[in-house]
């Protein structure tokens, strides 16, 4: 059995924003009451500014807009 800190991470996630694609996994940060949580999500949009990503692959209403970074910033109330 693996511990934390024990081995590679069994998800890829995209840090690197010039390359993020639609389908990308990434991790993206929540700003207020939750900040400093690490949160993973897919990317449904990817736009210049900003980049929607979905928290729950199976409800569409979980999209949230996010910043265009290596890990996104999503403003509290958009969960």
């Amino acid at each position: 059995m693996m511990g934390m800190g024990e081995g590679d991470c069994p998800i890829e996630f995209n840090f690197d924003p010039a390359t993020f694609k639609i389908g990308d996994l990434v991790s993206y940060r929540v700003t207020g009451s939750l900040e400093g949580f690490p949160f993973a999500g897919k990317l449904v949009e990817v736009h210049d500014d900003h980049v929607v990503i979905l928290q729950d692959e199976n409800d569409p209403a979980s999209a949230m807009r996010g910043t265009r970074e290596s890990r996104p910033v999503v403003d509290e109330s958009e969960i």
